[in-house]
Parts: structure tokens; sequence; C-alpha cells
């Protein structure tokens, strides 16, 4: 049963890791503390799992299944939870839909299908009826996961409002769009509707750009590390506070400069080596075809951690 009825996505939302033992398999311990963790942090809106930052590509639906009920045992009485779903096809991702409501889920974050990579922003309804059979599945809000428009499978920004106007459900949009000037129109437009839509930035790598173009949220795997940071610096942008605002980005700006270093892919593989070297996560594991990190680029999160201050209580920048 859905805990936190007619919750709207809005706010700072970090999307969390997934642990795993040497063997690959979940390791629901280590996840519950990095649930309390990340769940602890004062000014958080919600949690997300099952994304990219938990690896959803790598596990099956009963594992996202497992993945949800594990939150919503371990924080689920506190924060709303948002599931991912991701599928290739529709009918699959309204079934995980349906059962991410089934199992206490409070809102739905949407991926876009592969099966639209060779050419789908070229035919809009293709997006309309993923969404359109999702929504009938469900009666969660979703948002609409849209990558960047220099890849297959972003949304362009006529299709986003085609979207919000076909299916009300969409309450928001996570907007990945990777075009300052197209991002900061998807945020004055969506937000303006007559039924507006929150812009959700996850430009996590210029978190600080994106806020002051007026997102009313943030939903970011480098949540899962800073979340307490990024609550800091969403609330001070909100509030017109530029000199905090720089100050909080100062301390942000080596930890994503390395978290989303090329190659891309590597980001929450990254994330989970952080958490492993402050303590706050056992011994890092990912999924194949993702392999360990070098040993070189894991000196050079050490280097960032140090140059953050990460871990080094500092009451001047403390969520507010």
């Amino acid at each position: 049963m859905t805990r936190f009825k007619d919750w709207q996505p809005q706010g700072v939302i970090p999307a969390v890791l997934l642990p795993f033992h040497a063997d690959f398999s979940i390791d629901a311990a280590a996840y519950r503390r990095h649930l309390r963790d990340v769940g602890a942090v004062e000014g958080i809106s919600a949690l997300t799992v099952n994304g990219h930052s938990g690896e959803v590509h790598a596990c099956t639906v009963d594992e996202q299944r497992e993945v949800l009920r594990l939150t919503l045992d371990e924080v689920g009485d506190r924060l709303p939870v948002i599931a991912g779903v991701y599928a290739d096809g529709s009918i699959e991702a309204a079934r995980i839909a349906r059962l991410a409501e089934a199992d206490g889920a409070s809102c739905l974050l949407v991926f876009p299908p592969q099966s639209m990579s060779m050419g789908g922003q070229l035919r809009p309804e293709m997006a309309v009826t993923h969404f359109a059979m999702i929504a009938a599945a469900t009666s969660l809000p979703l948002i609409c996961f849209n990558y960047v428009l220099a890849g297959p499978l972003g949304y362009p920004h006529e299709t986003l409002l085609r979207l919000a106007d076909a299916v009300p459900s969409i309450r928001a949009v996570k907007d990945w769009s990777g075009d300052p000037m197209v991002h900061e129109r998807n945020i004055r437009v969506l937000q303006s509707l007559p039924r507006p839509v929150t812009v959700l930035t996850t430009h996590s790598s210029w978190l600080m750009s994106s806020l002051v173009m007026g997102c009313n949220g943030l939903l970011s795997g480098a949540g899962s590390v800073i979340a307490d940071w990024q609550v800091a610096l969403f609330r001070a942008v909100r509030a017109n506070d530029l000199a905090r605002a720089r100050a909080i980005n100062d301390r942000i700006f080596p930890l994503v400069q390395a978290f989303y270093a090329p190659p891309f892919l590597d980001m929450h593989n990254r994330m989970k080596e952080v958490l492993a070297l402050t303590g706050r996560l056992p011994p890092a594991v990912v999924r194949p075809p993702l392999v360990k990190l070098p040993e070189a680029e894991i000196a050079r999160l050490r280097q960032a951690i140090a140059t953050a201050g990460l871990g080094r209580d500092e009451p001047a920048l403390a969520a507010e």
C-alpha cells in the first residue's frame, strides 16, 4: 500500500546506491546502513531506488522488488520512496509499475526504453504510448526521465509538452537534457503550465548553475554521498544567498569533477568507492559489465575527498 498518497515530487531527492557482496549478491545489511545514512539527512524530500545509481540495468525484477521492500522497511515510514521503471517494452514497464505500486512506492521514475534508441525522437507518439500504458497501470505520480538530447533517448522540448498534456499523471521531469539553453526552456515552460510539471534537475556536474535557473528540485545519484551539501545548496539558491551558494559549491566541485569524469558510466562506481574510502560502505563491488576502478583513479578519488573536506565537520556549511 502506498504510504505517502498524493505526494508530489519536489525538493532534494537522493538516488541511493546498491552495495553487493564479492559474489555480486545484494548486501542487504550494508544497503540498510546506507539507507539510514542518507535517509537521516535533514531536508531531503524523498529517496529514489532502482535507478542508474542502484545498477537497475543489472538487477532482475525480483531483485528490484526486494530493494524496494528493504527501502520501505528501513525508511518508508518517514520518506516517500520513488521506484524506477526500467524496461525496453511498454507492457513490461506497465507490469513493473503495477508491482511497485502494490509493493508501496509513492512515485515512479520512468526511464526511456532502449528500444527507442534508433530514431524514437522522430516518433513522439512512441513516448506518449509508453507513458500512457504505464499511467493506465498505476495511480502513482510519474517522473519522466529526460536523457541527454545529444544521444538517441532524449525527449525534445516539444515532446515533453506533448507528454505533459497527454498523460496528466506526469508530475515531474528529471531533466538531463545536457544543454543549458534547452534546460532553462524546460524549466520555464513546464513549471508554468496550467497543470505545472516540476523540473528536477539531474545536472549534478553543474548543479549550482542549473538550480539558479529555477528548478523546483533535484534528483541525483551524487546525493548518495553529499545529500547534506545538496540540501544546503538548494536552500541557499532558493534564499538568493549567492555567497553561501558559492561557498557550498566550492566544496562540491572537486567531488563532482571526479564523479563525472570520462568514462561517464563509472560515475556511480566512483560514488561507491568514495563511500568505501570514507567508511560509509564496505569495499565497493559493482556488477558486470561494470568493473573495479583502477588504483590510479581510486587515488584521484582520495585526493578529491581531501580537497572537498568530505567528512570534516564545518557548521558554517551545514544544512539550515
